[in-house]
């Protein structure tokens, strides 16, 4: 992996080191400042792309030739990069668990260089697939027992985007995703219909549908809304007749009144006999057309979530920052207007009744009370402490989002105005961050 993944300015502070022997390990803590609005909480999630990103970090030999031609940065300081590759440890907290404002979802810890030159990867992918997950993860509250699918592939960001969509998504909850590539990576049900292409290469919709049950006899989707949405449907239906069709099968809605075509199309097919036939919705959903279709008794059995989702489109960003809290022994901190930070390695405790915030304290303090530590080890020495398992990793951070969603309070799942649980600030952190204020304001050293 390229080093060349990163901000000019990480490459000079981490230079501005290297040559004046700053090398002690230093600690940087990654956390959200704030959560978007309409946001009761997030879910952590890219943690596993972030440590395949911290052990591939390396400059290779054109990287160097180019920060030498185009960078300007003397033979001293190349030779120093040549041999720089991630050696620290971090910890983190879970993918899938569910996070709020102001706690450190990972924090890292390695020589001084290391630890700055991997910022802008580590925040990318953490922000990323958390900001998509926590929006997934709503979507999923909105359907209740309907399947989700993402269908967001298309439209994001970029092409390896749309495997952290799919990613992000399926932690959340998501039974599926379109993405073929993404589905195989991370051992996700690929799932896929017909486009309104496929029809009109037909001389009629029945011909069209004729054909994809025949060559697809195993759950063929029919997309019925090409010409008139009814008449579709019924094409449909004497299709499966004509065949002989008995196993499981489908229609989708991609456009037009979602609730009363759903209601006109159950109709259809429970009077031709077809009631186990299942119905999946897409076209411009998000959480908010989600619950609506919910909540007008819309007999929807799945949904295809696209842009909305794999965008975020509600809030595209995360207001998260990744800053340093140690030097050594020493703990660091902001004063900054709005940006202010707490100094020092630390831990997350949370109550597991959920009757109370969680609590941000110091890494080396007990718990309080019988408050359960999110952060945990997960790479030693530049080495993640389990192998790589992209499946396996998805399963278990799904198992996780499960448990938290069961533990979340209600007025934190809600989809309109949520309210978030706040973090307080542990008695020993709160008194590190008066200590180190009072000397950083007075121009001293801590």
């Amino acid at each position: 992996m390229t080093g060349l993944r990163t901000d000019l300015y990480e490459l000079r502070m981490a230079a501005s080191y290297l040559r004046r022997g700053l090398v002690e390990p230093a600690t940087f803590s990654l956390f959200a400042r704030r959560l978007p609005a309409r946001r009761g909480f997030l879910v952590a999630a890219g943690l596993a792309d972030a440590l395949t990103f911290l052990e591939s970090f390396a400059f290779d030999d054109d990287d160097l030739a180019y920060l030498r031609d185009v960078g300007g940065f003397d033979e001293q300081t190349l030779t120093a990069l040549a041999g720089i590759r991630f050696t620290g440890d971090v910890r983190a907290v879970p993918e899938g668990r569910v996070v709020f404002a102001d706690e450190p979802l990972l924090e890292i810890t390695a020589p001084l260089a290391e630890a700055q030159l991997v910022e802008t990867g580590v925040l990318n992918l953490i922000t990323f697939q958390t900001t998509v997950a926590s929006k997934a993860a709503r979507c999923r509250l909105a359907a209740g027992g309907a399947q989700l699918i993402d269908f967001a592939f298309r439209r994001t960001h970029g092409i390896e985007a749309g495997a952290g969509v799919a990613r992000a998504s399926a932690i959340a909850g998501f039974a599926a995703t379109s993405h073929v590539e993404a589905a195989r990576r991370y051992g996700l049900k690929p799932s896929g219909t017909m486009a309104h292409s496929y029809v009109e290469a037909f001389p009629d919709e029945r011909a069209a549908f004729r054909a994809f049950a025949t060559d697809f006899p195993a759950n063929p989707i029919f997309l019925v809304d090409t010409y008139d949405t009814p008449a579709g449907v019924r094409a449909a239906v004497d299709v499966v007749a004509e065949l002989g069709l008995t196993g499981p099968l489908g229609v989708r809605l991609d456009s037009g009144d979602l609730a009363a075509l759903a209601k006109q199309t159950r109709a259809i097919l429970d009077d031709a006999g077809l009631t186990r036939a299942q119905i999946v919705a897409s076209g411009s959903l998000d959480e908010d057309v989600i619950a609506a279709l919910v909540a007008a008794g819309a007999p929807i059995d799945g949904y295809g979530v696209g842009t909305r989702m794999g965008v975020s489109y509600d809030a595209p960003s995360l207001d998260s920052a990744y800053k340093l809290v140690a030097v050594g022994d020493r703990p660091v901190l902001k004063l900054s207007p709005g940006k202010a930070t707490l100094p020092g390695p630390k831990q997350v405790f949370r109550d597991p009744t959920g009757a109370s915030g969680d609590v941000v304290g110091l890494r080396d303090e007990p718990p309080p009370g019988d408050r359960e530590p999110l952060l945990v080890p997960v790479m030693r020495g530049g080495r993640r402490l389990d192998p790589a398992d992209p499946a396996g990793e998805v399963r278990a951070a799904r198992a996780r989002f499960d448990a938290d969603l069961a533990w979340l309070p209600e007025a934190a799942r809600r989809l309109a105005d949520p309210t978030p649980l706040t973090a307080a600030v542990s008695p020993a952190l709160a008194a590190l961050h008066d200590r180190v204020a009072a000397r950083v304001g007075s121009g001293g050293r801590y």
